[in-house]
C-alpha cells in the first residue's frame, strides 16, 4: 500500500495525515483545514448576503452550520432541504418545518443548491493534485457521531453508545475502529460510503489512541492509568485509559461550564465518582466509570481548546510531533492493530 489518508473531521477543523509507509511521520504531508461544516456555513452566509433562497442536498454530516441556516431564515430567505441532507440538522426531518425549513427531493426553482458532505472525494483529489500528491489507496476517517435516536435527546443516545463500549469485555480502544459502522452511527455510515468503504471511528477513541503515540502518555497509561482529555472546538471528552483499555468516559460541551467547575467535574470523574446526573443536568452528555484498577493520577490534555482549562494540572503532549494530528495518529494505530502490526510512530 502506497499511502493512507487519515482524516479527523471536527467542528472547527478537519485534520489530515497522508501516511506513506517507510517515511518518517515528520516527513508525511499534513493538513489542518476548515471543517466541512464551516465551509457549508460560509457558503450559506454568502447566499444570505446575496439574498438568494437555498436548497441543502447531499449527505448527512456534522451539523455545525445550523446557525448559518437560522440566520438565513431570519433574513427572510427561504430554505429547503433534501430529507437525507436534513439529517445533519435533526433526527426528525419533518420537525424542521417549525423552523421554516421545508423538505423537497428536488431543488425548487429559484433556490441555489448547497452541497453538504463530511468527505468529498473531488475536494481531496483536487487538493492532493495541487500539492503534487497521488490519491491515497485507503481513507481512514473519524468524526463525532451522536447516532440516530428519534424521539429522545441525542445527548442520551450518544452516551448510551459510550456505556455500551464500557460494558464490552475487552474495552480496547482499537476495537472501536469499524470496518462497517454499527447501524446507530448514521454520520459515520455516510463517511464510510463516501470514502469507498474505508474503516471509520468516533473521534473520542481515535484521539485517546493518538495521545498514546507520545511515549510519556503511553508509559503512564500502562503503569498507573491516565486521564486523557480532548478539548475540542465543540465537545470536551475525558477518557480513563489503563493498559490500552477504557475505564471511564466523561463528555460535555466546550465553553458551557466555567473552567473551575469543569476541573471539579474532571477530578471527581478521575476518582471514579458517579456524577452522571450532574453532568447531564448542566448540559453535558454524561459520565460513566467501571471499577477502577489503578489511580489514574496523570492527566494529559489535547485538542485545539486545551488552553481553556488552566486550573487543571496536566501535561500538554504533542503526539507524533503535532497535537492537531492526534486523531489521525489514533486512526493509524487502530488500523495497524487490526492488521497485527506494531504501532506506527
Amino acid at each position: 500500500m502506497n499511502s493512507i489518508l487519515c482524516l479527523d473531521i471536527g467542528s472547527g477543523t478537519q485534520d489530515a495525515l497522508l501516511y506513506r509507509p517507510g517515511i518518517p511521520l515528520e516527513n508525511c504531508p499534513k493538513f489542518v483545514l476548515p471543517a466541512p461544516a464551516r465551509m457549508v456555513a460560509a457558503r450559506i452566509a454568502e447566499l444570505t448576503k446575496r439574498g438568494a433562497p437555498l436548497h441543502l442536498h447531499g449527505r448527512n454530516m456534522g451539523g455545525g452550520f445550523f446557525k448559518a441556516v437560522k440566520a438565513h431564515l431570519a433574513a427572510g430567505l427561504a430554505v429547503s432541504a433534501h430529507p437525507r441532507a436534513a439529517l445533519a440538522l435533526t433526527d426528525d426531518p419533518p420537525s424542521l418545518e417549525r423552523h421554516g425549513i421545508f423538505l423537497s427531493d428536488r431543488c425548487p426553482a429559484g433556490h441555489v443548491a448547497v452541497h453538504q458532505a463530511d468527505y468529498d472525494p473531488a475536494f481531496w483529489q483536487g487538493l492532493l493534485a495541487q500539492a503534487g500528491l497521488e490519491p491515497p489507496d485507503l481513507v481512514l476517517a473519524c468524526a463525532q457521531d451522536h447516532g440516530h435516536h428519534p424521539g429522545q435527546s441525542s445527548r442520551i443516545g450518544r452516551f448510551r453508545l459510550w456505556q455500551g463500549a464500557l460494558e464490552r469485555t475487552s474495552g480496547r480502544l482499537e476495537d472501536m475502529l469499524y470496518a462497517v459502522p454499527p447501524a446507530e452511527f448514521t454520520r459515520l455510515a455516510e463517511v464510510h460510503d463516501a470514502t469507498g468503504g474505508g474503516p471509520v471511528m468516533d473521534t473520542g477513541p481515535a484521539a485517546a489512541l493518538g495521545a498514546l503515540f507520545d511515549p510519556e502518555v503511553r508509559s503512564s497509561s500502562e503503569e498507573e492509568g491516565a486521564l486523557i482529555v480532548n478539548m475540542g472546538n465543540s465537545h470536551i471528552l475525558g477518557l480513563l485509559v489503563y493498559q490500552g483499555r477504557l475505564f471511564g468516559v466523561f463528555e460535555h460541551h466546550t465553553g458551557m461550564l466555567p473552567p473551575d467547575e469543569l476541573v471539579r467535574h474532571l477530578e471527581r470523574f478521575r476518582a471514579g465518582e458517579h456524577i452522571h446526573e450532574e453532568v447531564f443536568s448542566s448540559g453535558g452528555h454524561g459520565s460513566a466509570v467501571r471499577a477502577l484498577p489503578s489511580t489514574f493520577r496523570a492527566t494529559y490534555v489535547i485538542g485545539p481548546r486545551r488552553a481553556d482549562i488552566p486550573g487543571l494540572k496536566a501535561v500538554h503532549p504533542a503526539p507524533g510531533g503535532d497535537m492537531m494530528l492526534t486523531g489521525c495518529f489514533g486512526l493509524l494505530a487502530a488500523w495497524k492493530h487490526t492488521r497485527g502490526e506494531a504501532q506506527a510512530g
